[in-house]
């Protein structure tokens, strides 16, 4: 890396995901001639990330080259290459080589990093997260190698319904009694754990993980009992922390993210954030840290541009969605089941909208089997935000069919 030592750009990118390619498209909307260097710590250059644990697994004709962002666009990429520090005073980044790059305007778009668990290091354990981690599932998984997936959550379920589906035989551990129990009601909760058992996943519901073993092509996983559950490959999901470190390190805002103001800027001059590792002002619902690649992908392009001199105000509440089986969802807001909840089903209970409110305000909505509502559900959270849609009046807010 000894070629970027000295180097000057226009524009430097912290981060090789998803809001770092938006933010490339960004740039590239308003300034097609400044220059563009995106530095990934990942292996890998950007990849449509959703793409690892659904449509990869479930579509023949993708691949990870069809998921691979930023074809075509004029920039400077360098993967494997970990920023080490940031000096905002001098408009500067150093790289692990000792290498130090000087910026017009910086963008962290670090993203967050996967919670661990007391586990041996292994090959055969994956956080799962990025592209290296896809292809050395896709080398381990198959008919005769089972996989253990520890983590009832997002991540927990979506790869665990995308490898039995394709004929794996799954353990699924987690520690609450239901299947994303923290995210929706007991009543889909429980509609998913029974849609994953009637599929053939091995449940282990309230169970915690407490340690594990390797031998030979096996892994095995320790449970609370001290029973071992042995499988070929465990992927793990339990959440994620955003990557805030470098920020703070520079002396840059940080409050369970790096903090940004309505236009993405940091409190560093020309330093910008986006994607899981920025706590942005959301329009509707106040401030609040996302970690889903329809915020990356909206915030990065916002904030590229922003740093080509838009100087636009950021007021996008996002989605997130995904697939489980035959059932599938949309979600606008707070999704958390501990928040008071108000269901609408259709007749024959196969769709629902779900609306969570917090002190009779609605700050989340779930859209189960219910598509193309993601607007009404953003006027559903507004207008009960302004008091001019009470709690008596969410049924049949948003048609369920």
């Amino acid at each position: 890396m000894a070629d970027l030592d000295g180097s000057n750009y226009d524009y430097v990118i912290v981060g090789g995901g998803v809001a770092a390619a938006a933010a490339v498209d960004g740039i590239r909307q308003l300034d097609d001639s400044g220059s563009v260097l995106v530095l990934g710590a990942e292996a890998d250059g950007p990849v449509y990330r959703p793409d690892l644990s659904k449509k990869l697994w479930l579509d023949e004709s993708s691949s990870l080259e069809r998921s691979a962002l930023l074809d075509g666009q004029d920039f400077d990429l360098r993967i494997g290459t970990e920023v080490t520090s940031i000096d905002p005073a001098a408009h500067t980044v150093q790289v692990t080589s000792g290498a130090t790059v000087t910026y017009g305007k910086l963008l962290l778009a670090t993203g967050a990093s996967p919670r661990t668990l007391d586990l041996p290091g292994s090959d055969r354990i994956m956080y799962y997260r990025n592209a290296s981690d896809y292809r050395r599932l896709r080398e381990l998984a198959g008919e005769d190698m089972p996989v253990t997936t520890v983590g009832g959550g997002y991540i927990g379920a979506e790869i665990t319904s995308a490898l039995t589906q394709n004929g794996v035989r799954v353990t699924m551990i987690f520690d609450e009694e239901l299947v994303q129990q923290r995210l929706f009601p007991e009543s889909i909760a429980q509609l998913v754990t029974d849609d994953f058992a009637g599929h053939g996943v091995r449940l282990l519901a309230g169970e915690t993980v407490s340690g594990g073993e390797l031998a030979d092509d096996r892994v095995g996983i320790r449970v609370g009992d001290g029973s071992v559950i042995e499988a070929g490959a465990v992927v793990v999901g339990v959440g994620v922390v955003p990557r805030v470190e470098l920020a703070e390190a520079a002396g840059i805002t940080v409050d369970d993210g790096v903090v940004v103001d309505e236009q993405l800027r940091t409190s560093a001059p020309d330093v910008y954030a986006a994607g899981d590792v920025a706590s942005y002002l959301d329009s509707l619902l106040g401030r609040r840290r996302v970690e889903h690649v329809d915020s990356a992908e909206k915030m990065g392009k916002h904030a590229g541009r922003n740093m080509a001199g838009a100087d636009e105000v950021y007021d996008y509440t996002p989605i997130f969605w995904s697939d489980l089986f035959d059932n599938g969802y949309e979600a606008v807001g707070d999704l958390d089941s501990r928040l008071d909840t108000v269901e609408d089903w259709n007749a024959d209970r196969t769709a629902a909208v779900v609306y969570y409110l917090r002190d009779d305000v609605v700050r989340g909505v779930l859209l189960w089997n219910v598509w193309d509502s993601s607007d009404r559900a953003r006027d559903v959270i507004a207008r009960s935000r302004d008091g001019k849609l009470g709690r008596g009046e969410l049924i049949g807010a948003i048609p369920t069919s």
